[in-house]
């Protein structure tokens, strides 16, 4: 039985619960290892679309983005100066892009929820650099979600991080809590002052996902009601794991192991937030 802090409006998940949102988080890991096989020069959004949501039916599971709050796709796709919910296209990525791939999945009344900023081709060094950054901050503002700390912890950690590398912290879009909604309590920002926000709390399970941006932290959404990019028009970066707060810690459920198992990557970057070792 889910158990609600009502002083904070959290959801704490059981152990049992956590397990049913850790399998909704590997299909997603899994699809964005399917997808890391598949996205290169040529090939066009709306194909890796297609390939996803077959991929997540195939293991049992359901979209969670197609449809939720009449998003048309499957997958987020954002490339290049796009930093969240880009719709798939017809446009042929072509060598130099960067994109963050979003993706959920929905299985056993759980949803899984994270994202991988890929690159395509040769890519610009300082667009490289982005990226890694970017990724090294999603672990720090990790390491701060544990029993004791708020909210603000964790956004003032990666903020603290990117802002000493020059760059800008998206301030509209946040993080958020996850479970048998894709998006619950609290608001995960990315940005804050220390000892601020909701207390965390045991059973408590967040998707903390850094939206970083080469320049201004400023953002324009398009036309369409979903596309988001930065406002200078250069490139933003964006990574997401989903974290479960056990025994006072933090513990990943969701893994970019498969990503690297396909691109030929050896990390051992999640190994400090894994009781047992990930077997693939």
């Amino acid at each position: 039985m889910r158990t609600e802090n009502l002083k904070n409006m959290i959801i704490q998940k059981t152990r049992e619960e956590i397990e049913l949102m850790r399998e909704s988080a590997l299909i997603v890991s899994k699809t964005l290892g399917m997808i890391a096989s598949e996205i290169k020069e040529g090939v066009t959004t709306l194909y890796l679309d297609k390939l996803a949501e077959e991929f997540i039916r195939d293991h049992g599971a359901v979209p969670s983005f197609l449809g939720l709050y009449g998003f048309p796709n499957s997958l987020c796709m954002s490339p290049n100066s796009q930093v969240v919910h880009g719709i798939p296209n017809n446009t042929p990525l072509q060598s130099g892009d960067v994109i963050s791939v979003d993706c959920g999945a929905f299985k056993n009344g759980y949803h899984g929820d994270h994202a991988y900023s890929f690159e395509i081709g040769e890519v610009a060094p300082e667009v490289k650099k982005l990226l890694q950054i970017t990724k090294e901050s999603l672990y720090v503002g990790i390491r701060e979600f544990k029993a004791g700390n708020r909210v603000e912890d964790v956004g003032n950690a990666i903020q603290k991080y990117t802002e000493s590398h020059g760059y800008g912290v998206v301030r509209e879009l946040v993080g958020h809590g996850l479970g048998q909604k894709m998006h619950e309590e609290p608001e995960m920002p990315n940005y804050g002052k220390r000892g601020r926000g909701k207390l965390f709390v045991e059973g408590m399970v967040v998707a903390i996902e850094p939206m970083i941006n080469m320049g201004t932290r400023n953002i324009k959404q398009h036309k369409d009601g979903w596309t988001i990019t930065t406002a200078d028009g250069k490139a933003s970066a964006h990574f997401e794991h989903d974290v479960a707060l056990i025994d006072g810690k933090p513990e990943l459920l969701s893994t970019f192991q498969y990503i690297y198992k396909a691109l030929g990557i050896e990390s051992n970057e999640e190994d400090e937030f894994r009781k047992v070792p990930l077997v693939l």
